[in-house]
């Protein structure tokens, strides 16, 4: 399996459509560009030249979100040295599909007339192929209709439609032709504009309008709040059927569509700019909350779904090979061992900043089932702490590192499964003491006492087990293992314990500063995984990299907890490492240390827009201003 990198090429989103290109926004052969709706690539070549002229990529401006530029400069040595001829292409993603225009403008003292020839490749190859590099089985055939447009379908009910309006439209062997004989007047200008429009019924979500959050300034952290704000309104949808449940899809280009611990981890950091996000996350995961127990997709009563596809998803890869008795995720996967917790710990938050007693009360039969899941269904062996056990029907990691590699020992060495997170833990205190609370607004004391007895024994329980030590002191080990041992890696997921009451103050503080120590901090943001662990590499995807939501929920933590100064100083870290990225923060880079490179270096396949990414930036907002 080849994972297609990512971190050069352009993107313009409005999920579930997407278009990857190059930089100068030719999309042309490898293994990730092209026009995507939903789960499949419905084009994989859109290549533009003017015919006998020379052409030289000058500039892109990329804003975030929907809407990319591209400018190039045509040779004309008739006209002298400087450039004289300049091509724009403003791409526009929009719900029904891509548009293009393409404005050709003219120094020159005469008119001139340019051969535009634009070619279109049609696909039909599904996302989970693309990601594992796998090549199609066949090529769609583009027919032509009455009106001039060529249409193809892909997946089980998609249909595309390629338009060029004024354009003289071909059919070649495997692409569409489409030209123009583009007159431009003296020193003046001309355009054409071309469309591939697409949908899929099937998929079970489309893209849910919303106007970013407006902010002005130059400054940096001015840029990359503008910047996230526009790639959250891209990356928001909908059900179908229902406009009124808004929630940020994932991330691009693999996770295009509905996750529990995504959505609400996304719908959480960024719940002072969006609460109606917020609402609408809550209220499509409970739309599809577990009612049965079901070992082949994971469900269990009360549980939150882990993702949710048009289609059963194949996992490629060693021992995964699709069609080859390998792994298929179906439509709606459970595989989460906290979303549930997170679902209830939102519904806390939107609570807590105002929710009406309506929607609360609509709400609150889907809380005590899953209230019901923590407490029957979290405990696989009773032993009173969540785990989740390896099946082999589905994800062997259930938490948000969900790779195969992601729980080590300090020696580097994998643990084995059942894995007890202790990120899990604190999730679970938390969500029940939130539970607690919600219950008590009803009158019901008795229960609400009940949680908050089943926090405190559960947080009694993890002091006993989870504690460690080694040569820097006390701190929380990762996970406990299939024999109850506790596994020694230092590892980030520790940070996620703060602000879940989970730890007293004095742990509390240790845990911070664990985090702020160099072994764990890098100058550009907290690692995955300590430095001194056998297993780190900085360019491992669970195992040494820096995980942009993996510092924002570490630094709502310590917003939480008082440790203001210490956000402070990750804050300002995290915004150094996004001027890296033209102010759009990845969903992961490299975890070299600043004292090792003077900015951060890219993870070569890391998502972007990623919502939770991009939902961090209004944590680092509040850190800063």
């Amino acid at each position: 399996m080849e994972q297609p990198y990512l971190h050069g090429l352009s993107v313009v989103l409005a999920a579930p459509q997407q278009c990857w290109s190059r930089r100068d926004g030719q999309i042309v052969d490898s293994p990730i560009q092209g026009v995507y709706c939903s789960d499949t690539r419905i084009a994989d070549s859109v290549v533009l030249s003017a015919l006998g002229v020379g052409n030289e990529a000058i500039g892109t401006v990329e804003p975030g979100g929907g809407r990319a530029r591209y400018d190039t400069v045509w040779r004309t040595p008739d006209l002298g040295a400087d450039p004289a001829i300049v091509c724009r292409r403003d791409r526009r993603l929009t719900p029904d599909g891509l548009r293009e225009r393409i404005v050709v403008r003219s120094s020159a003292p005469d008119e001139r007339t340019f051969p535009l020839l634009l070619k279109v490749r049609p696909d039909s190859t599904p996302m989970s192929a693309i990601r594992a590099s796998v090549s199609a089985d066949e090529r769609p055939t583009a027919t032509a209709q009455d009106d001039g447009s060529y249409t193809w379908s892909f997946g089980n009910q998609g249909e595309a439609c390629f338009l060029a309006p004024g354009a003289i439209v071909t059919r070649g062997d495997h692409d569409l032709h489409a030209q123009w004989d583009v007159v431009v007047p003296a020193r003046g200008e001309a355009s054409v504009e071309w469309r591939l429009v697409a949908s899929d019924p099937g998929f079970p979500f489309v893209h849910s309008p919303g106007a970013a959050r407006e902010t002005t300034g130059g400054e940096p952290l001015d840029l990359l709040v503008q910047t996230a704000a526009r790639d959250l309104a891209a990356l928001r949808m909908t059900d179908r059927d229902d406009p009124t449940h808004p929630f940020y899809a994932a991330g691009a280009p693999w996770f295009l569509t509905l996750f529990g611990r995504d959505s609400i981890l996304s719908a959480r950091l960024s719940l002072s700019w969006n609460p109606e996000v917020a609402l609408g996350t809550l209220k499509v995961l409970a739309e599809r909350q577990g009612t049965v127990t079901d070992r082949a997709s994971a469900e269990q009563p009360g549980k939150i779904p882990h993702e949710v596809r048009g289609e059963p998803l194949p996992l490629y890869g060693p021992g995964r090979q699709a069609g080859d008795g390998g792994i298929v995720l179906p439509p709606l996967y459970y595989g989460t061992i906290d979303a549930t917790c997170l679902w209830i710990t939102l519904l806390g938050d939107l609570e807590e900043a105002g929710l009406a007693e309506d929607e609360l009360g609509a709400l609150m039969p889907k809380l005590r089932a899953a209230l019901g899941w923590l407490r029957d269904h979290a405990d696989s062996d009773g032993d009173g702490l969540l785990e989740y056990v390896d099946t082999g029907d589905g994800l062997s990691n259930q938490g948000w590192k969900d790779s195969g590699d992601s729980i080590r020992w300090a020696d580097g060495s994998l643990a084995t499964s059942p894995i007890a997170l202790c990120e899990a833990q604190g999730y679970a205190h938390q969500a029940a003491l939130v539970g607690a609370r919600l219950l008590d607004g009803l009158g019901e004391a008795d229960e609400a006492t009940a949680w908050r007895t089943w926090a405190a024994d559960l947080a009694a329980r993890f002091r006993a087990k989870f504690w460690v030590r080694d040569e820097l002191g006390p701190y929380p080990a990762i996970a406990l293992d299939a024999e109850k041992r506790p596994v020694t890696g230092v590892a980030s997921n520790m940070g996620h314990l703060l602000g879940t009451g989970i730890l007293s103050p004095a742990e509390a503080r240790v845990v911070v500063d664990r985090l702020m120590h160099p072994t764990l901090r890098s100058g550009f943001g907290i690692r995955t995984l300590s430095t001194d662990n056998e297993g780190y590499w900085p360019l491992g995807y669970h195992v040494g990299t820096i995980w942009t939501h993996d510092n924002g929920v570490i630094l709502s933590g310590m917003l939480r907890d008082g440790y203001l100064a210490e956000a402070r100083v990750l804050a300002t870290e995290l915004l150094r490492a996004a001027t890296a990225y033209d102010y759009r923060l990845p969903e992961l880079y490299a975890g070299y240390g600043a004292d090792e490179t003077p900015t951060p270096l890219p993870f070569p396949a890391a998502c972007h827009p990623q919502a939770w990414a991009a939902a961090t930036a209004a944590v680092i907002e509040r850190a800063l201003r």
